[in-house]
């Protein structure tokens, strides 16, 4: 598995977005996540691509971070090719499935699964396009 992303829970999506942006990272668009409740902004800065993930309702997956940690990094996510496989994989080495599979909105409908295990924290994994 490569890394492909660290994703961030920001409060305010488009503050944190121009503050990265003064430290030289390239914005994306935001793409609202309405099954989520969420929106999403990919930036970059060289090889490094991190994900600002904001709450636009009530029931949003990362209300509770941003509530008893703040805005800041929550999770790592991964590009696997046979994301089935990496779950069964994961299962094995002690991880819990947070999440079911379910298709993307922000990865073009590619499947995303969360994952947790106490010595790493919060994963995710998102299954790479045929085309990769």
């Amino acid at each position: 598995m490569q890394i492909d992303h660290i994703g961030y829970a920001v409060a305010d999506i488009r503050r944190a977005a121009d503050t990265l942006s003064s430290l030289g990272f390239s914005r994306g668009e935001i793409i609202s996540d309405d099954m989520r409740k969420i929106n999403i902004c990919f930036m970059t800065n060289g090889g490094y691509k991190i994900e600002l993930v904001s709450p636009v309702a009530e029931g949003s997956p990362v209300d509770g971070i941003l509530k008893n940690s703040g805005d800041g990094p929550y999770h790592i996510c991964y590009s696997t090719q046979n994301l089935d496989d990496e779950i069964e994989n994961l299962l094995l080495q002690k991880f819990k499935k947070i999440s079911e599979p379910a298709e993307a909105v922000a990865f073009g409908g590619r499947r995303v699964v969360f994952l947790y295990n106490r010595n790493v924290g919060l994963i995710e994994l998102v299954e790479e396009s045929k085309d990769e």
